[in-house]
């Protein structure tokens, strides 16, 4: 290898920072770095590396360059290690699966809730009214002979009528009928699309309350099993929470790709998944499981700063032409326009692979 060539480290299964697909090293943090590398004409080679913490550490002893990825620039990790300028800032967060009856508990929840319950008294306020001005305008001078009886049947099949927008003939005569009739129409579709977007998003809030009820603080990790990369700064999150916890502890359970994390929680064979809050987020985007309904019971643990790590024999004149290409590309927005993309790139490979079904 040419002495000028760049010795640069990567982890696979790190989405969607660094992660290796086709044969090619994909990911925000790569393709940030290939971005850097053309622009200041750094010659490099990628080297995988099984861990961030092994990448760390070869990068400190000189085995390395540079390391690539969204590495957490925690307290600990600046005593230790060289670290560029930080390009992003992301945190911690948990991300549990709702089991296969809350969608069904959730609908019996918004069902019975006071907020549809008033939405559908004045719905039937404003019909009642409605039926009642159709009444009135087309009140026929033998309808005061009827008996009540009679009356209230009529009143009724007016309601049907202003309920179900059918049989208008039948009762409607004059052109203010029909105007309150066609009134009563929009009111039928406004009525209808806000009920569907109050289930809806009740649905979406009641299953995300009933998935994250079980862990609503870091201390209710203690005795539950968290799935979680080796020798990331979650490891020694859930490692400091032991230490205070008592006897009752929380397990971890390597995970070894960040795609691995959802079938895992499927499988029961996580309880809880702790990773970088971006990464969390790409696996939902990302899900491809009806079954699965991943959400996050807890977001924003420990917000840090995010850079590649570098050698300390590295010069500090290239150090510097670095950091000011990071800057620039960041004044640019094109570490703002990578974040975007790799989010939307799951949900692109999401809804491809749906529609591929």
């Amino acid at each position: 290898m040419a002495p000028n060539v760049l010795r640069v480290g990567v982890v696979d299964g790190s989405q969607p920072c660094s992660y290796r697909e086709g044969g090619a090293w994909q990911g925000l943090a790569v393709r940030l770095w290939s971005q850097i590398a053309q622009r200041e004409r750094i010659p490099y080679v990628l080297q995988p590396m099984p861990s961030i913490r092994a990448m760390l550490e070869a990068t400190r002893k000189g085995g390395l360059d540079v390391a690539v990825e969204c590495i957490n620039l925690s307290p600990d990790r600046l005593r230790r290690y060289r670290f560029s300028l930080p390009f992003q800032e992301d945190g911690q967060a948990l991300m549990v699966i709702s089991n296969p009856f809350s969608l069904g508990q959730a609908f019996l929840s918004a069902l019975f809730s006071g907020t549809l319950l008033r939405l559908l008294l004045v719905t039937l306020v404003l019909t009642l009214a409605l039926t009642g001005s159709v009444w009135w305008v087309e009140e026929q001078p033998e309808r005061r002979a009827m008996g009540w009886r009679q009356q209230l049947r009529g009143f009724s099949r007016v309601f049907a009528v202003m309920v179900t927008g059918s049989g208008d003939d039948a009762v409607v005569t004059t052109s203010r009928g029909r105007a309150l009739v066609l009134l009563a129409y929009l009111v039928r579709l406004i009525v209808s699309a806000v009920l569907v977007g109050f289930l809806t998003v009740e649905l979406v809030q009641e299953a995300q309350g009933r998935a994250g009820r079980r862990v609503q603080r870091l201390s209710d990790l203690a005795g539950l099993r968290v799935g979680l990369k080796p020798g990331t700064v979650s490891e020694t999150l859930v490692h400091e929470i032991n230490r205070s916890s008592g006897t009752d502890q929380a397990v971890i359970v390597p995970i070894a790709r960040i795609d691995q994390a959802l079938n895992a929680l499927g499988r029961e064979q996580i309880d809880v998944m702790l990773a970088d809050e971006l990464q969390l987020r790409y696996l939902i985007a990302s899900n491809q499981s009806p079954n699965i309904i991943p959400v996050l019971a807890i977001q924003g643990i420990r917000p840090e700063l995010q850079g590649f790590a570098l050698s300390p024999s590295l010069p500090a004149d290239l150090v510097r032409r670095i950091d000011l290409a990071i800057s620039e590309l960041k004044r640019s927005g094109v570490v703002q326009d990578l974040h975007r993309q790799a989010l939307a790139g799951s949900e692109e490979l999401n809804q491809d692979s749906r529609n591929g079904d």
